[in-house]
Formats: structure tokens, C-alpha cells, sequence
């Protein structure tokens, strides 16, 4: 399983000073230099965190050091005058991965996934339009209970991410029963989509407790963690948190 860290609250509390610190290079640097995977950011329209300078920046780094750079976003985000809208910047700066998220504006965090009633023609449409050929993988975002990856067969969408927030409040709430049934439709989902021949990514609320049930359920292809990564750096440090999350993720045994 791959590991891909999202360096959003690095940008966060860079732009609460106004000001360049921390600076996200060097600790996407420092990350990459460690051994993670992947980089990923996701510059929403209002850019309280990452910006699409900070996207430019990252693909540099990712080029250069042979890492695979993840930009989420709502593909229907348009421009505004700071904000060049979502598929503008995965043009600017063509990334190895997209994943395409139903967040509204106003959204605090990503906390559900597509809902089928979008996923038609037009939608597959746009995306074919804006998605630069050497982004190598298109990936939604979906529910744990996710039942139309038949309405995607065919089209350029290639890949999913599992929204893990409801496994990550059960493990944290300690709801064995409701744990158990979301792990069992992570496991039926993932095995749909390998089927149909999709990478499988997971995402949201991920953290070294939590992790571990993941894993039970199925061989996710990459994780993409980022908030509970950089609580955690304020604990152990970045570079101590970075080798915890590797070990976690690939499977090491200690952390």
C-alpha cells in the first residue's frame, strides 16, 4: 500500500502569518526524502490552504524525486479572481493523479462522496475534456457503500478513494458493530473494483490508530492521510511522524 501525504495544513498555518512559514517545499522535501509515496493538496476556491503556486511547487518536487502528485478538487469549482478554477490548474500543472470531490465552497472538509445522480455522461464528458494526457489516474470519491461503479465502466474515470470517516468515528467511538459492517462494504467494494479493474485508494480521518482496520479489510492501493498526520507531527516531530506512517502503512509492525 502507497502512502501519499497531504501537506494542506502545512499550507493552513503558513497563511495564517501571511507570510512564507513553514514552507511547504521544504517539508514535502523532507517527506519525500523519507520515503513517502506521494504528495497530494487539495486548493479549494476560497484558498485557505494550498494555493495553485503551491501545486507548481509540489510538481517540481515530485518530478525531480520520481513521486506520484495527487490534486483533489470539485471539477465544477470555477474561476473566481484569485482562484483559476479546478480544472484550469490540473491543466497548468499536469499532476499523476486526480481525485475528483463533490465539496461545496462552503465545505469545512470532505465528508461524503459523489452521489450517482451526477455521475452521467455530461460529467464524464467534462472531465475527459480538462484532464491533461499525462495524468495517468482519475479517481472519485465515494461512500464506503458505493453501489454504481457500473455507471463508470468505460469512461476515464480509473480509479476510486473510499471516504474512511465513518470506519475512523467507529473505531474512535469503539462501535464494534458498526465497525463490522463498514468494513464488510469496504471489502465488497474493493473487491468490485479490482474486478472492474480500478485502483482503490481510501482517504479521510486515517491516523495510526485507526489504520490497522483498513487493512483488515482488503489490499487498498494507497492512502491518502493529512490532518491526523500533522497532529500527530506536533507530538513526535515531522520526520518521527513520517516514518510512523510509513511503517504503519506498509505494513512494518512498529511505530
Amino acid at each position: 500500500m502507497n502512502l501519499s501525504i497531504n501537506l494542506n495544513k502545512i499550507a493552513l498555518i503558513r497563511n495564517a502569518r501571511g507570510q512564507d512559514q513553514p514552507n511547504i517545499e521544504n517539508f514535502a522535501l523532507s517527506a519525500v526524502k523519507l520515503g513517502v509515496d506521494g504528495l497530494t493538496l487539495h486548493p479549494r476556491p476560497d484558498l485557505r490552504h494550498a494555493t495553485p503556486d503551491d501545486v507548481s511547487k509540489l510538481r517540481e518536487i515530485c518530478e525531480k524525486h520520481t513521486k506520484e502528485l495527487n490534486i483533489e478538487g470539485n471539477p465544477f469549482s470555477q474561476k473566481t479572481q484569485d482562484y483559476p478554477g479546478f480544472l484550469e490548474i490540473i491543466k497548468s500543472n499536469p499532476p499523476f493523479q486526480v481525485t475528483l470531490v463533490p465539496d461545496e465552497n462552503n465545505q469545512l472538509t470532505s465528508d461524503h462522496g459523489w452521489d450517482s445522480k451526477y455521475l452521467n455522461s455530461k460529467f464524464f464528458s467534462l472531465i475527459e475534456e480538462h484532464t491533461p494526457t499525462e495524468t495517468k489516474f482519475v479517481s472519485i470519491f465515494v461512500d464506503h457503500n458505493f453501489s454504481a461503479l457500473n455507471d463508470i465502466k468505460g469512461t476515464i474515470i480509473n480509479s476510486i478513494e473510499i471516504y474512511t470517516g465513518p470506519l475512523a468515528k467507529a473505531v474512535e467511538e469503539n462501535n464494534k458493530k458498526q465497525l463490522t459492517s463498514i468494513q464488510l462494504a469496504i471489502s465488497k467494494l474493493v473487491e468490485d473494483a479490482k474486478s472492474a479493474k480500478l485502483k482503490v485508494n481510501a482517504g479521510h480521518d486515517l491516523n495510526l490508530d485507526n489504520l490497522k482496520f483498513l487493512k483488515e479489510c482488503a489490499e487498498i492501493d494507497e492512502v491518502s492521510i493529512g490532518h491526523s498526520l500533522i497532529v500527530d507531527a506536533l507530538k513526535y516531530g515531522f520526520d518521527a511522524t513520517i516514518l510512523k506512517y510509513i511503517n504503519a502503512v506498509k505494513g512494518y509492525g512498529y511505530y
